[in-house]
């Protein structure tokens, strides 16, 4: 496992190549950001996960004893190996627990966080996703700027306008 990269994969590069492409610039790996978010876009208040299936189990239900054998629910993206099975479990189950943590942290500090899964950047669902990213960008990016209405007291009839007459 020495040899998994957690930088600079290749569902990584795709998202990156698109963002870069389409005018939003980022940062990488930032440290500082609770749960070191792959892309970080700090005009957006956005944290951007860019997951491998395999290693944060997508939908995969996980362990259920039953008369002490472990059934898995493997999905289509998302195979638990056969051997060594416990381990695997436990790895995943870690990771997924350490992203809901992540996650949690970073939405407390008013951060706004983007999952994209590996097996949402095939080539026939790459558009559909990015753009969908693209949206959440935009509605993060309202929500943080968005002028709030000024609201006056009835009070304000008091005062004369400029070009009125007294």
């Amino acid at each position: 496992m020495a040899a998994i990269r957690g930088k600079n994969t290749k569902p990584e590069l795709i998202v990156r190549k698109w963002l870069w492409s389409h005018g939003y610039r980022y940062r990488l790996n930032v440290k500082s950001v609770p749960g070191k978010p792959d892309i970080v876009m700090r005009r957006f208040r956005t944290a951007i996960f860019v997951n491998g299936c395999f290693w944060h189990g997508h939908r995969v239900a996980m362990p259920q004893i039953d008369n002490g054998e472990m059934i898995i629910y493997n999905s289509e993206c998302c195979k638990i190996p056969k051997t060594n099975r416990e381990f695997w479990v436990k790895k995943i189950t870690r990771n997924q627990e350490r992203d809901q943590q992540n996650y949690r942290i970073l939405q407390e500090n008013g951060w706004y966080c983007i999952v994209v899964w590996e097996c949402q950047l095939k080539p026939k669902l790459l558009e559909h996703t990015m753009q969908q990213v693209e949206l959440q960008l935009n509605q993060n990016f309202l929500s943080i700027y968005q002028r709030k209405p000024i609201l006056f007291s009835e009070s304000e009839n008091e005062y004369l306008m400029v070009a009125e007459e007294e």
